[in-house]
């Protein structure tokens, strides 16, 4: 493919939350513009008033930014073909649709939603494809003024080749769909409004859209657009028909196709929890495809030189959240800690900090922060495991009180706090020697002996690496908390 001449295009519709198949078709989109210099087209499919809303539109245009995912034309961007929303674009879609009827490619059906399917239930019973069966495809100007008399409401339908049709997919190879599996299909409703049938292959046709890659969920409307863009070509409409790829189906639990109602489906989901977009979007990119055979973590610049269609894989990709997880705490790594700490910014603040604003001390999270870099899955872990700092008193976690005051803690932590108290603050060596030291007085290894010193300072068994925390909790507040907890046994 020449340098620049690829245009393809993401054409979501503003309904609910962009969920995370949606994004990986995005991406997919992107990736291939980039990679071979083409051009990414963003174009907004609302021509379903009921369903479609503007809150949704904005969060689309938002998710996009934020996962990086940029746009040459489209929306906030413009291009040659504006609009690019199509509820601006229905004056089009009316001179398309009188263009398909004058030239005989389309017709006027006037069957009810009754008659339609008393006829499919016939086709059923005798074993007959159940589609359209062509009842108005042959009617008479006589006929159809006889129903028009009745006040009967029409829609259009577009007028399919009685051939079989035959396209090579780039991910599914050759494909042929005979005439009985693809009847004659409705483009406007009776109302006048176009149908997704339509409109989505005409925008198509006029943004000169050269790869079409989307959901194998769509495959079957393939034929459908291929005859159509047929048309569109005689009529002088259309220049070309665009190369199709269909992507492999996300499956979600149980082996089931992931649904935009699936909760761990939702995009908004992983932003809450902190993914980082590069996280995301390289766990994504393994949903079809891969980088190499051993090799799961990538920047997005190197999926990018990488990415062919060739590679994506027909087979249905499983989505597993404990892997993008795994990935994602990858990327938390790769950043430099000055990325990593105003990528926590969010999770340091109100609502998710449990601490009042002026006791945050930059210096000691500044300080924290390259230990906690190496332990996070999720940037939102941040505000559990750096909280101890930020609060007057530690927080109360009974679990892990209980799990961790066995034995004699009492005895244990005294010692602690008398070699603790003469230990050298400046270095966790010594701090870490020092509860070392209590222990061995106790017969206790390390392991039994930090966890009563950890929970009576930071209030949880699981957290951050200890002695570099205590260090910088420092010697007063950490021998405060050890007395608190001897209070509390004591009680």
């Amino acid at each position: 493919m020449a340098n620049g001449s690829v245009r393809v295009r993401f054409c979501p519709s503003p309904t609910g939350n962009p969920h995370v198949g949606l994004v990986r078709t995005a991406l997919f989109n992107w990736a291939y513009a980039r990679h071979t210099g083409g051009t990414m087209v963003f174009r907004i499919e609302d021509t379903d008033a009921a369903r479609d809303s503007e809150e949704s539109y904005n969060q689309l245009l938002d998710s996009m930014r934020w996962l990086g995912l940029d746009w040459d034309e489209g929306p906030e961007v413009g291009g040659p073909h504006a609009p690019y929303r199509q509820s601006q674009r229905m004056d089009i879609y009316r001179d398309v649709a009188e263009k398909l009827l004058a030239g005989g490619y389309a017709y006027h059906c006037y069957c009810t939603a009754l008659e339609l399917e008393a006829r499919r239930d016939a086709a059923r019973a005798a074993g007959r494809p159940s589609g359209y069966d062509g009842k108005c495809r042959t009617l008479s100007a006589e006929q159809k003024a006889a129903y028009d008399a009745e006040g009967r409401e029409s829609i259009v339908r577009f007028k399919m080749p009685e051939e079989p049709i035959t396209f090579t997919d780039l991910v599914r190879g050759e494909l042929t769909f005979t005439p009985d599996n693809v009847p004659d299909y409705g483009i406007v409703r009776a109302n006048g409004a176009p149908l997704y049938t339509l409109v989505n292959p005409v925008d198509d046709a006029l943004m000169e859209i050269t790869h079409v890659l989307r959901g194998e969920d769509l495959l079957s409307s393939t034929p459908r657009q291929i005859a159509l863009y047929k048309a569109l070509i005689e009529l002088g409409i259309a220049k070309e028909i665009p190369s199709f790829a269909h992507l492999p189906y996300v499956m979600g639990e149980g082996n089931k196709k992931l649904s935009k109602r699936d909760p761990q489906a939702s995009l908004n989901l992983y932003r809450e929890r902190g993914f980082l977009p590069e996280g995301l979007l390289n766990y994504l990119s393994l949903l079809g495809w891969s980088f190499s055979a051993d090799q799961d973590i990538f920047t997005i610049p190197e999926m990018v030189a990488k990415f062919d269609l060739a590679d994506v894989n027909a087979n249905p990709a499983r989505f597993d959240l404990k892997k993008a997880e795994a990935i994602n705490a990858d990327h938390i790594r790769m950043l430099d800690v000055k990325a990593f700490t105003e990528a926590c910014e969010p999770w340091l603040k109100a609502p998710h900090a449990n601490w009042a604003p002026e006791n945050f001390d930059r210096a000691a999270w500044e300080a924290i922060a390259p230990h906690a870099q190496t332990r996070l899955t999720v940037l939102s872990d941040i505000t559990a495991n750096v909280d101890f700092l930020f609060l007057d008193e530690p927080v109360e976690d009974e679990a892990s009180w209980t799990k961790a005051m066995k034995g004699d803690p009492a005895a244990l932590l005294t010692t602690a706090r008398a070699r603790l108290e003469g230990a050298d603050w400046t270095s966790p060596e010594s701090l870490k020697e020092a509860v070392l030291a209590a222990g061995e007085e106790h017969g206790l290894k390390l392991g039994k002996a930090q966890a009563p010193v950890r929970v009576a300072v930071t209030g949880r068994t699981v957290g951050l690496p200890l002695f570099e925390s205590l260090e910088i909790l420092g010697k007063d507040r950490t021998l405060a908390r050890i007395d608190a907890a001897l209070a509390k046994l004591a009680a």
